[in-house]
């Protein structure tokens, strides 16, 4: 399983459910559905139920933490609030601190990176600065904001 292409479909699928008020089974499926009939090389799905059980758990981790990623995050936005940000960079968001927070398989550096590619991919044009300012002064404080929970 790629984990590029389970992040991206994670954070479409969490932006279809904030969006279009669709359950999490529902956005992932038909997520999947579409990258598998994308069939591009680099994006060749070898095992649809593991990247399936990796997405739902995700995006059920960070719905179930959606206000307290919130809280954390709007303490690092300095000047921004989280209904003020594009629904792409928001997801963006979440999904990181998420990995950074909650989720023990990613380390903390890997989820930065990857948030600040899945920003430049799907994003606006400064997103990947933005992602990229956010989420390096969190890092900062990862090891507190664990120990919080």
């Amino acid at each position: 399983m790629k984990r590029r292409l389970a992040r991206e479909i994670i954070v479409q699928s969490l932006y279809q459910m904030e969006m279009n008020d669709v359950e999490v089974t529902e956005a992932v499926e038909m997520l999947i559905e579409e990258a598998a009939d994308e069939n591009e090389t680099e994006r060749v799905i070898t095992d649809e139920i593991e990247l399936k059980a990796y997405v739902v758990a995700h995006v059920n981790g960070v719905w179930e933490h959606k206000m307290a990623i919130d809280d954390m995050l709007e303490h690092y936005l300095k000047g921004w609030q989280m209904s003020r940000l594009s629904r792409v960079d928001r997801q963006i968001l979440r999904l990181a601190t998420f990995e950074m927070i909650f989720a023990s398989d990613v380390p903390a550096k890997v989820a930065v990176n990857e948030a600040i590619d899945l920003a430049k991919h799907f994003g606006t044009e400064d997103s990947g600065k933005f992602v990229n300012g956010v989420l390096g002064k969190m890092i900062q404080d990862v090891d507190t904001l664990r120990a919080d929970l």
